[in-house]
């Protein structure tokens, strides 16, 4: 039973998704793909199989590389890291690669590296506790946009940057904390344009040290 086969079935299961869920969210008609998945029979192609990390909301290597319902185990590979900044603040309209304040440095696979830009940045505050605690740093992909529900890196009103949930609506979006003391921010398009409120990237991952 191969990594990739075995954490479908795993994931999906953790979730409380059926194979017609995941199928639909897939965009393919039938849950058998997804069950020709599980039982080996054949594999998604790789379009799909970074589609399919995304949904899990874990790393495309963790998903084809390592037992993620035993993480422990001896068999998982191991794969050289690429080297990425970690910073210890985002600035409305700077560019990521022209920030100097570089307070450490994280490691990404290389299989992760490919499928686009990252960077580490250290949260500060406890907004999004218990998921995402101060001092905690996040693996963060550069895109300017992102599914609902899904984690974001978000500048507004051009000040530093905010760690959110997000959550789209017709007429704007919401930015929400984990932490329920704190009140959802409510954005119009209208004033996504003019404050302005900008997404610079989607978190991947988190790494905590103790």
């Amino acid at each position: 039973m191969s990594f990739l086969q075995k954490n479908i079935r795993y994931l999906r299961k953790k979730n409380e998704w059926s194979q017609d869920y995941i199928a639909d969210k897939l965009g393919y008609k039938s849950y058998t793909t997804i069950q020709k998945w599980e039982m080996g029979t054949s594999e998604p192609p790789l379009k799909k199989t970074r589609e399919l990390a995304d949904l899990f909301h874990v790393d495309i290597d963790d998903l084809t590389n390592k037992d993620l319902e035993f993480p422990n185990t001896i068999n998982n590979v191991s794969k050289k890291g690429i080297t990425i900044n970690v910073l210890g603040r985002v600035a409305a309209g700077i560019p990521i690669d022209a920030i100097e304040e570089i307070i450490d440095t994280e490691e990404i696979t290389e299989e992760m590296s490919r499928n686009g830009t990252y960077f580490g940045l250290k949260i500060q505050g406890d907004s999004m506790i218990p998921n995402i605690c101060d001092g905690d740093v996040v693996i963060v992909r550069q895109q300017d946009d992102a599914e609902n529900g899904e984690i974001v890196i978000a500048t507004v009103n051009g000040t530093d940057a905010t760690c959110k949930r997000l959550r789209k609506y017709k007429d704007g979006i919401e930015l929400i904390s984990n932490n329920p003391t704190y009140t959802p921010m409510d954005f119009s398009n209208q004033e996504i344009l003019e404050k302005p409120v900008k997404i610079i990237g989607k978190v991947v991952e988190l790494r905590r040290k103790f």
